[in-house]
């Protein structure tokens, strides 16, 4: 029987021991050239965890959605603004202030905690890694999906954005994308274009239309399913 039987994410990052907890809130900066002792290694792990967890909710959620519709909707949920959103509703800034060793004027700027962007994102994760580490994959993961519901959500109620998701997956992985017109065909009132979505100098998708936006849309959705099979 698990111990926490109906626990939140909150309750158990409350309870996750001492040393874990330190862990998933010690960011790379505070440790000099040894990063294993910072929150990269759990922020790996917390990914996937969160990954996972959500991936097994939507498909139980959502039977009647095709493997597109459902990575839409997963990237959307399990993106970086999503674990920054999540992150400031847990109060990980706070934590990360708290834990933050030395002169707290001189370390991680307060707009850039209080904001959501990194490191908010990657302690969450890393807090969620901790966690499975601690509580073992059932436990967290039914309340790892009920801390990102209305991600989900959002996610599940929002018309298909694609060069959105595509950046917000890429995001998570330090890479971005870019778009170049590879071909232009008819007459100027009946233009076509096609247009390519590099990623790391690589034509990662293709994609076509009667508008510029229409064919990015195209080659973005392509290259979505490319990066995330």
């Amino acid at each position: 029987m698990s111990e926490h039987p109906q626990s939140t994410l909150a309750d158990l990052i409350s309870d996750l021991p001492r040393d874990l907890r330190r862990q998933a809130l010690t960011h790379t900066s505070w440790v000099d050239d040894d990063r294993i002792a910072s929150y990269e290694r759990l922020a790996y792990l917390g990914d996937s965890v969160l990954a996972l967890a959500v991936a097994d909710e939507l498909v139980d959620r959502f039977p009647d959605e095709d493997a597109g519709s459902l990575t839409k909707i997963h990237n959307y949920a399990v993106s970086g603004v999503s674990c920054a959103v999540v992150g400031r509703e847990l109060g990980v800034p706070e934590m990360l202030r708290a834990a933050e060793p030395g002169d707290p004027e001189g370390g991680i700027p307060a707009e850039i905690l209080l904001g959501g962007e990194r490191p908010v994102p990657e302690a969450t994760e890393a807090l969620i890694g901790a966690c499975f580490l601690a509580f073992g994959f059932e436990e967290v993961a039914g309340a790892v999906v009920a801390a990102f519901e209305s991600r989900i959500v959002h996610a599940a109620e929002t018309p298909s954005d694609f060069k959105s998701a595509l950046q917000e997956l890429l995001a998570r992985r330090r890479a971005t994308v870019s778009y170049e017109v590879i071909a232009e065909t008819g007459p100027p009132h009946r233009r076509h274009f096609e247009v390519a979505a590099i990623v790391d100098s690589k034509r990662v998708g293709e994609g076509g239309g009667r508008s510029k936006k229409v064919a990015e849309q195209a080659a973005a959705e392509q290259a979505l399913k490319k990066l995330a099979s």
